[in-house]
Order: structure tokens, then sequence, then C-alpha cells
């Protein structure tokens, strides 16, 4: 897999360097640069198939640099400072990242994402920027990868997730599915502030579409007619939720 680095800090470049060479052999590294304009004659010259590329460098972001080739063939893990918004922006759109100072194990895991990444890599890319835009304003889009395609959808319409072992699936308020390959607990994390509850271990509600709530049944009606059931556990806080207690 040939691959460049693209980092304004020569230690960072380092790390992600010899974390590659002893716990991923298959990985050639075939260039390193250190900003954009030098990353983009690299990139134009080597054609990589995978870059590590630094969001924020001295002589611009990562975004402009994708910006300025004409043809993204190649796929992108970015890398962060610890920085609480950008990675809620990579999270949201479902974008590989590592943070620094670099982790093997959160470098292997980002590498591991990367060999099962679908096509139309771009779209991530679009929304990552967008969201990273927008500091203080909540995400209000999602990217959803499944096999075929990735699916940007507004947060909004997403009635309920459901948990199917290590996926989870989605419902929305126009009656499309999509089945990611991605755990409940991590949308659980990402979609709580915008009014989401896990209701049950298999399901995550988004409250804005919960109709009923049968009491004797210890289910939920949504807006779709849908019947969720909602564990003893759980129950206390849909009531509270629901203004119900």
């Amino acid at each position: 897999m040939r691959t460049i680095i693209i980092d304004d800090l020569e230690n960072a470049r380092a790390s992600i360097r010899q974390t590659l060479q002893q716990y991923a052999p298959h990985v050639e590294i075939v260039g390193e640069a250190s900003g954009v304009l030098e990353g983009v004659k690299l990139i134009k010259k080597l054609n990589p198939e995978l870059v590590f590329l630094d969001i924020e460098m001295n002589d611009g972001t990562g975004f402009e640099l994708l910006e300025i080739i004409d043809t993204v063939n190649f796929k992108v893990i970015f890398v962060t400072a610890s920085d609480a918004h950008a990675i809620k922006a990579c999270q949201y759109s479902g974008i590989s990242y590592i943070l620094k100072p670099i982790d093997a194990d959160d470098l292997i895991n980002a590498l591991n994402r990367y060999e099962a990444i679908v096509k139309n890599e771009m779209l991530k890319y679009e929304l990552l920027k967008n969201n990273l835009a927008n500091k203080n304003i909540m995400a209000t889009q999602i990217a959803l990868n499944s096999q075929e395609k990735i699916s940007i959808v507004k947060i909004e319409n997403i009635i309920r997730c459901e948990s199917d072992k290590n996926y989870t699936w989605f419902y929305t308020n126009s009656n499309d599915k999509y089945l990611v390959s991605t755990n409940l607990l991590e949308y659980e994390k990402l979609l709580q502030p915008h009014n989401f509850l896990r209701v049950h271990s298999s399901h995550l509600v988004n409250l804005q579409y919960v109709k009923e709530f049968i009491k004797a049944d210890n289910e939920l009606i949504l807006s779709n007619k849908e019947r969720i059931s909602v564990s003893d556990r759980k129950r206390g806080d849909v009531m509270e939720k629901l203004g119900l207690k």
C-alpha cells in the first residue's frame, strides 16, 4: 500500500512512520511532506493509495490540499491535535482520524477502517469540511457508510437506530434504511445531543418521533406506527425525557 505522510511536525511524521514500519509492514511509505504545497507536489509525483494528512499546517489545511488536487483517487486518514470540535466533525462525517501524540493502537485501528472503506470518499470530506467550519453550530448531517455507498443523511430525519450485533440499522422518515458497520454505542454517544435516547440495548430512538408510551407493555409508539420495546432499566429515563414523571 503506497503511502505518503503529510504533517508539519517532524516528530508526528516520525511517530507515524515508526508505527507503520513496526506494525503494518504491508504499508510502503513512499514519501513525506511538511506542508500543503509540498504535499500536493508529492501526491502528483508519487500517486499514493493512502495519505496520512494533518488537518492544520503552517501553510494551510488538509482540506485546501484536497481542493488543489484535481482528482482525489487515494484514501485519507486525517491527523489532528486533541481538538474536540475537529474530533466531533470527523465522527459525524464518518472519517478515519488519529490524534496527536500518535498512539500505535489508534493508528492501526484507523488503518483497519481504511481497508474497509467504500467509494465516494469525497462526499465525506465535503461534510467534514462543513462540520469543521461551523464551530458554534451543532452538526445537522451524518455520513452513513453501507457496503454499497456513502449516504449523507439529515439527523432530524432519522427516526431510530437498531443494533444488529456489530452493525447498526438506521431508519428514516422517508422509509429509507441503511446498514452501517459501526455498533450502536458509538451512535448513542454521537446522537444523544440531538434528542436521541437509548431505550433498550437494541434501540436508539429520536424522541421527536415518539407519539405514545404504552406503560403496561413498556412500548413506544412512533410516528410511523412502529412499536419499540423499552427495557425495564430504561423505563425511568424514558418517562423523565417524555415529561411523564
